[in-house]
């Protein structure tokens, strides 16, 4: 078997693990940041149940964490006393980037892990099977400790040689997007063998399989060898480790071969991870703004490399340098070398380990021609929080060698790469609070916290119109775009109606309240990016009861119809370009015929016509919608329920806890 295999043959539960097929799996850990953990939170309590035994659960908050409204402090204590309440390991907000510290004191080979973050894989690195969900689908793993998916196809990509001189593990993962684009990924896991792989550390897998999500994999996944087992003795973790890879004669769905020999230094240019070029063909593009970090470039090594580069150099007047150390324990490493000092000689402004500029919160470059060079996984439209923004993506080698230059520059010419060592021992670790600290608290809620919103099932004929037509890769950005308003509004569902598309349309909440709700209509791969269900409970509460698309995003996909929403695809993609916003839409018999497995089709009664759409459901997927969203359907079933469970609860209410 491949190591994929392995993994999912000693975590299932039910199903055949055959390609396509749903299965059930046993989850070791859970993860959460605070962005999504509040609603996720808010639907576990809704469910009445008890954290599942022998669940590992962590709540790290890494999105607002400088507290930019009141709101937010609520928030981060209303997540401390539940992780109290629930025994959870918490995390509090300087702890650093969720990822990040999850790999460095969670994370185990051979474990199965589910996180409401689309960068969960990142624990792939160390031999882990993390896969990424919406925050729904998190809070019913947490009560029940089993996760069902369709059962991935798994790729082996098989490396090769060792990488030259200034080319990185960024180069790596940007050359897979430069060969294959962000739709490639949609239900498949990529597994990493051959002889290259030993040559890569576990900061550089992190960078791969943190990145990964790019390519819309379900996971990613390295064999845990010497470099594992070298990484957690590190930290402390050697206990953790145990030796995990394919078998010799494994077999996979298909295979890439990748030459790590040949790659050259790479980037990303506006507005995709996908849209990707050699280094050398856009050298001399002046920059604004370089910005390193992320939980895809956060680790010493990326940063100690950016230092040592700029030690005793100074970076030009008018460049914007800011470093964001993925955890506490990287920024401590990072004084202990001095390599911090030789940053803040050098002219870089050190931020607060974060998500904070990868997801617009700060650092927001300027509009127009400004050019902000980052280390980060995305570069969709306006995510920098800039409408019209110039992002582009690429490794720690060349954002240092553009820093110094004020302009994109190969790092090649700089002669030779500094030595970076990774530590033997990190002598610190980054603060995580363990369940028990505080005993069983009360929760404390916010007064913006409300009950998560009851949703109805299905009509048996589902009436509206047609609000928004999009085009391909309407992020969940486009859709629920990550601003302090939406991170202060994530603990009150229906205030998140008031987001939705308004960047791309301001009066798309007016027209969906107006009009009673109604469908959206979009191209390929929607809800690409971010796990953040946010972006389906916004349109939820606006009405919204179907999405047409000629494709999905796995994640968004699964949120759609966790909430209750039909994801349809348009039999005829040419006939996407006809359809008008305002038109008039019916699907008659829709609960018989989703019941029955049997083809739907809209009635067009604006233009006359009948559309075919399809929708294809697994059986519990299809019990799913027609109870109105997963949380309707654990209520009514009962799903993953133990004995010792005292029954549903109710909903709570923010006055319960004084």
């Amino acid at each position: 078997m491949n190591l994929v295999q392995k993994l999912i043959s000693e975590h299932l539960i039910d199903g055949a693990a055959q390609p396509g097929e749903e299965i059930a799996l046993r989850v070791d850990q859970t993860l959460t940041e605070d962005a999504t953990g509040l609603t996720a939170y808010q639907q576990f309590e809704a469910l009445g149940r008890e954290l599942a035994e022998g669940l590992v659960a962590v709540s790290l908050v890494d999105h607002s964490t400088l507290q930019l409204s009141p709101e937010n402090a609520a928030d981060h204590r209303y997540l401390r006393t539940f992780a109290a309440h629930y025994g959870l390991y918490y995390a509090p907000p300087g702890s650093g980037i969720s990822h990040l510290i999850f790999v460095e004191r969670f994370a185990k080979p051979g474990a199965v892990l589910i996180g409401a973050d689309s960068h969960t894989p990142t624990a792939g690195a160390v031999g882990s099977l993390g896969i990424g969900v919406g925050g729904l689908e998190l809070a019913v793993t947490m009560a029940t400790g089993r996760f069902y998916m369709h059962m991935p196809r798994v790729i082996g990509v098989e490396l090769r040689g060792r990488l030259r001189p200034w080319v990185g593990a960024k180069d790596v993962i940007l050359e897979l997007l430069r060969r294959f684009g962000v739709r490639w990924g949609v239900g498949k896991i990529v597994e990493y063998f051959g002889s290259g792989v030993e040559s890569l550390s576990v900061p550089e897998r992190v960078t791969i399989t943190s990145m990964g999500a790019e390519l819309e994999l379900t996971a990613s996944i390295f064999p845990a060898d010497r470099q594992v087992r070298r990484y957690l003795a590190a930290q402390g973790r050697v206990g953790d480790f145990r030796p995990l890879a394919a078998d010799p004669d494994a077999e996979y769905d298909d295979v890439v071969e990748l030459d790590l020999e040949q790659i050259e230094p790479l980037i990303a240019l506006p507005s995709s991870p996908g849209n990707v070029r050699p280094v050398r063909d856009v050298s001399g593009i002046l920059v604004e703004q370089v910005l390193v970090g992320s939980c895809t470039n956060g680790t010493y090594e990326d940063i100690a490399l950016v230092a040592r580069v700029l030690r005793g150099r100074k970076v030009p007047d008018g460049v914007t340098l800011a470093i964001t150390p993925g955890t506490a324990q990287v920024y401590r490493a990072l004084v202990e070398s001095g390599d911090l000092a030789a940053l803040i000689e050098a002219g870089a402004r050190i931020l607060e380990p974060c998500c904070g500029p990868c997801i617009g919160m700060i650092m927001r470059p300027s509009s127009g021609n400004g050019v902000s060079l980052r280390t980060y996984n995305r570069n969709f439209p306006n995510r920098s929080g800039t409408i019209g923004d110039k992002v582009y993506l690429c490794s720690p080698a060349v954002a240092a060698a553009s820093a110094l230059a004020g302009h994109i520059a190969d790092p090649r010419e700089l002669g030779e790469p500094p030595p970076i060592e990774s530590p033997s021992a990190y002598r610190y670790r980054s603060p995580v609070v363990p369940p028990d600290a505080f005993g069983k608290a009360e929760i404390v809620y916010g007064p913006h916290h409300k009950p998560v919103p009851e949703v109805e099932p299905p009509p048996d004929t589902l009436r509206g119109r047609v609000l928004i037509v999009l085009g391909d890769e309407i992020t969940t950005d486009h859709i629920m775009p990550a601003r302090p308003e939406t991170l202060a509004a994530c603990a009150n569902v229906e205030a998140l109606g008031d987001l939705v598309f308004t960047r791309l349309d301001p009066e798309f909440p007016a027209r969906a309240r107006s009009w009673g709700g109604g469908f959206i209509v979009g191209g390929h791969n929607y809800g690409q990016g971010s796990s953040r269900e946010h972006a389906v409970q916004g349109p939820m509460v606006l009405g919204v009861r179907a999405v047409v698309a000629l494709s999905y995003a796995r994640i968004h996909r699964e949120n759609l119809i966790n909430f209750g929403i039909l994801p349809l695809v348009l039999a005829d993609p040419a006939l996407l370009d006809t359809i008008r916003q305002g038109d008039e839409w019916e699907i008659p018999g829709l609960r018989e015929r989703i019941s029955e497995g049997r083809p739907l089709e809209i009635r067009d009664l604006s233009q006359g016509r009948t559309l075919k759409v399809t929708c294809e459901l697994t059986p519990r997927q299809a019990e799913i919608l027609l109870a109105g969203g997963l949380l309707n359907y654990v209520r009514m079933t009962g799903e993953g329920r133990n004995l010792q469970d005292s029954g549903f609860c109710g909903k709570y209410s923010p006055d319960d806890a004084g």
